[in-house]
């Protein structure tokens, strides 16, 4: 009689236990890479956005004053040059600096920062006056389509 009750104690085994522990290791070694790419990617959108914001405050300064050269912008409520800078983005993601500019063209740059170097397959974000958008890893190989092109 002491068979059967062993049979029908609604316990867990030790294999099951190590089946379920062995499922959730694969589906957590397989959830975690993807979610820290989605939040690299998710930030990556803070750099375009101010290398956005800062071609659009260099046009209208050119505009205005037919001269890139000392054009202000206010990040985070706190007025400053764009060029040369380096300024940080709001929330640290990237450090955005001016490395080629005079009074008629110019070069934006948007380098990784903070947590955000994690993300080396786009390093730097860069754009210029007449509307090139280049990207670049690590490595300091193109990486133009995969970090401007949304893969």
């Amino acid at each position: 009689m002491s068979s059967k009750r062993a049979a029908g104690s609604g316990g867990f085994s030790l294999i099951e236990l190590m089946v379920a522990v062995t499922i959730v290791g694969v589906l957590a070694a397989i959830a975690i890479p993807s979610y820290s790419s989605y939040v690299l990617r998710a930030h990556r959108s803070e750099g375009l956005q101010a290398l956005t914001q800062y071609r659009q405050t260099l046009e209208r300064c050119y505009s205005q004053n037919f001269t890139y050269v000392g054009c202000p912008i206010t990040i985070a409520g706190v007025a400053t040059t764009v060029c040369p800078g380096p300024t940080t983005t709001e929330h640290g993601y990237y450090t955005m600096s001016c490395p080629a500019s005079s009074a008629n063209t110019f070069t934006l740059q948007a380098q990784t920062a903070g947590v955000q170097i994690k993300d080396t397959g786009c390093d730097k974000l860069i754009v210029s006056n007449n509307g090139t958008q280049t990207a670049q890893d690590s490595g300091g190989a193109d990486a133009s389509l995969h970090c401007f092109g949304g893969n």
